[in-house]
């Protein structure tokens, strides 16, 4: 086994691909309620967007590639499975809820305390879940 120093993680960014199933829909969501940046667009097909230090790359469904011979993208069809999650860690939990819920997010439900942090989540238009999130104190 190899440890994790051997993984050069100077320079690293994570980045983050969703696809969706209309481009615009989604790119205006996340640009108007999340409150991303376009850092660059191929119009219609593929946007990267910046957010809180990470990229958020959205896509419409394809393939295959030639770097990706066996893989087809497509948009979540059941917003009931979830196969992936995006969590947002936030200081305030409840702030961030009102804030993008005046901007047009839909929660599932009001922050919930989980002890050990309060977290509520929410949908994007293609089904996509995501999670507000903040450290709270944990319990004995």
């Amino acid at each position: 086994m190899t440890s994790s120093n051997d993984f050069p993680t100077a320079g690293v960014e994570l980045r983050h691909l969703l696809v969706v199933s209309d481009y615009a829909r989604s790119l205006a969501f996340y640009r108007d309620v999340l409150g991303a940046t376009v850092v660059r667009e191929f119009p219609g097909t593929l946007g990267f967007l910046s957010f809180g230090g990470s990229q958020i790359l959205l896509t419409v469904p394809g393939g295959p590639t030639q770097d990706k011979p066996t893989v087809t993208f497509a948009s979540p069809t059941d917003p009931g499975r979830v196969t992936s999650e995006m969590a947002i860690r936030v200081p305030n939990c409840s702030a961030a809820y009102e804030v993008l819920r005046s901007r047009g997010a839909e929660f599932l439900t009001p922050p919930v305390d989980r002890g050990y942090e309060i977290r509520a989540f929410f949908r994007d238009p293609d089904g996509h879940l995501l999670e507000i999130s903040q450290s709270g104190q944990q319990k004995s």
